[in-house]
């Protein structure tokens, strides 16, 4: 992923999640600037916490804008610090980071075929009380033949510290050019705690067991049921970049997030 200077704007839009504190600040923020519309905008600042940015991410995608986000919400890692004040002065000087989504596509037991793109993480996980059982390839080549635990995730650099580091997996720099494959659970192999791969690898997680063992994958907040085989490979044909304040880049956070004690 590499780095990019976001250069003057001048049009700016602003959305906000529901959230009793980001309607406040967008009223603030309508308040002080001249905003337009998204369509017409050069940069999109969004109010609310990491979740909520992760909606603009894919409602925004295909529109070329980049995003300025505010934490209005509780932990904003992939946010800015808010202030209402200096906005353009903030964006025009922003550092932009742009950000290669997963792309899934998903096989259901009735043979439907599911695709979405994941900029965080996608999860294969279970569905019921019993344990999930899969089978695992790295760019087909088959590496675990039977996994048992409670599911799988692929996660990228930028949504390492979610899902995947609450399930013990690694912190990537976004230098690295790693994707990270973190057990969930896992029960065998007992000692087996996840690889890292490189972000070109393609991963396939088969359900050993649809019928007693149904599994469940979600791509970011998309989720299929009764999946019998995920597909899971970096998607470089599309790119969203986050903008973010110079002295509080998103390669420090992550880099600080690993000394956390």
């Amino acid at each position: 992923m590499g780095a990019t200077a976001a250069g003057p704007l001048r049009r700016i839009a602003c959305v906000a999640s529901d959230s009793g504190q980001a309607q406040e600040a967008l009223t603030e923020i309508t308040r002080r600037y001249p905003l337009v519309g998204p369509d017409e905008a050069d940069v999109i600042v969004a109010l609310g916490g990491d979740g909520f940015l992760l909606r603009v991410m894919h409602e925004f995608l295909n529109q070329g804008r980049p995003i300025f986000g505010m934490n209005r919400g509780t932990v904003g890692f992939l946010m800015n610090e808010y202030r209402a004040g200096g906005l353009e002065e903030r964006v025009a000087a922003a550092i932009g980071r742009r950000i290669h989504p997963l792309a899934l596509t998903a096989t259901r037991a009735d043979g439907e075929i599911t695709a979405a793109r994941a900029f965080n993480e996608v999860a294969l996980t279970r569905s019921s009380g019993q344990s999930a059982h899969i089978r695992v390839l790295v760019d087909g080549i088959e590496r675990i033949p039977l996994f048992i635990g409670d599911g799988m995730i692929v996660a990228t650099a930028a949504g390492s510290t979610a899902y995947n580091l609450s399930a013990h997996g690694p912190i990537i720099p976004l230098g690295a050019e790693l994707l990270a494959l973190t057990p969930v659970s896992p029960f065998r192999p007992r000692r087996w705690k996840g690889a890292l791969v490189p972000r070109s690898t393609e991963i396939v997680l088969e359900n050993l067991d649809p019928a007693k063992r149904p599994l469940s994958v979600t791509a970011d907040f998309h989720e299929v049921a009764a999946v019998v085989a995920t597909r899971i490979a970096e998607d470089r044909s599309v790119s969203i970049e986050l903008l973010f304040d110079s002295d509080h880049s998103l390669e420090e956070r992550i880099i600080a997030e690993q000394f956390v004690v």
